[in-house]
């Protein structure tokens, strides 16, 4: 009897332990097929439903996807990053949607969304930054870890300035010879639309076309030509650009000939370049004075330093 009492458990024992392996067997398999489906799912870049309340900014939305395949994988982590965004920097807000307009990435990003972008890209290398230095150092490998996400989030959004403040100098070294070119189109007989639709066409591919480009889009959609401009100074809100759109926008609103404008401005900034060259050119000697003199302080170390060495050692040498 206790021998036939002991044998069922052990029995059961056995037959539990051979189905182990196959029940996490199947776990793995159900997990990966769930994982799979889910990335699958989420890389297809498919409309979502809309109603007419969200439509245009499930619209955007549905580009966005369309255009960022790392927004088409993290979309839920992005948007509540952008939730936070929106509380935690509301005053930086304003400067990085101008920062994304002026960098000419796409319109569909807002601020918000971009920003949980870089947070997220820094929250993505959290681990390998984890394995190079919590392995080898354990504990205190954390501090470098903090420092290096820190200074991931910091250098990305360093990198949106500057492929702003780069494109936006683009666009001011090209600005007078569209200039110029609308001149010469308008003072042939051209309309303002014409001719800018040929600027759009010479200037293809540069950013300087590209913005230029949706104004006209924008007044081929119904805007009138105020509003066109207005909206490229608000996108660019740059110092040289919003004078001359002004300068347009009122000359235009007083009559005076646009090819004459146009002119003007062309010579205007072309004066500008000039002495923004020239300020250059004067820093410039202010800044190389300090390698100058190090450069001057090693050379008469290595002429003056063996005479210096033999005088100190001499006695030593007799």
């Amino acid at each position: 009897m206790t021998t036939g009492v002991l044998t069922v458990p052990l029995a059961v024992t056995s037959a539990g332990l051979r189905l182990l392996p196959i029940l996490g067997s199947a776990a793995i398999g159900v997990a990966l097929f769930v994982f799979i489906r889910t990335v699958a799912a989420a890389l297809r870049s498919e409309d979502l439903e809309q109603d007419d309340a969200w439509r245009f900014d499930v619209t955007r939305i549905n580009e966005l996807r369309r255009v960022s395949p790392l927004y088409r994988m993290f979309q839920p982590v992005i948007q509540a990053f952008a939730a936070l965004n929106r509380r935690a920097f509301r005053e930086q807000l304003p400067e990085i949607d101008r920062q994304i307009q002026a960098s000419g990435l796409p319109r569909f990003w807002t601020a918000a969304e971009y920003l949980g972008r870089i947070e997220l890209i820094a929250m993505l290398m959290l681990p390998l930054y984890l394995y190079l230095f919590v392995g080898p150092w354990g504990w205190p490998g954390l501090v470098p870890v903090i420092v290096l996400t820190g200074l991931t989030g910091y250098l990305l959004r360093r990198r949106l300035a500057s492929r702003a403040a780069y494109r936006l100098l683009l666009i001011k070294r090209r600005m007078p010879f569209l200039l110029d070119l609308l001149t010469l189109l308008m003072e042939a007989g051209s309309t303002f639309l014409l001719a800018l639709d040929e600027a759009v066409r010479e200037f293809r591919g540069h950013p300087l076309g590209v913005e230029f480009g949706r104004v006209l889009g924008e007044m081929s959609m119904g805007k009138n030509r105020t509003a066109a401009l207005e909206s490229m100074r608000a996108r660019l809100n740059d110092d040289e650009i919003t004078s001359i759109i002004g300068s347009i926008i009122q000359g235009e609103n007083l009559g005076t000939p646009l090819a004459l404008l146009f002119r003007t401005q062309a010579d205007v900034l072309r004066i500008k370049r000039t002495q923004r060259a020239e300020t250059l050119a004067g820093e410039a000697g202010v800044k190389m004075l300090l390698p100058a003199i190090l450069v001057m302080a090693a050379t008469v170390i290595i002429i003056l330093g063996p005479f210096i060495l033999s005088f100190l050692y001499a006695p030593f040498m007799s």
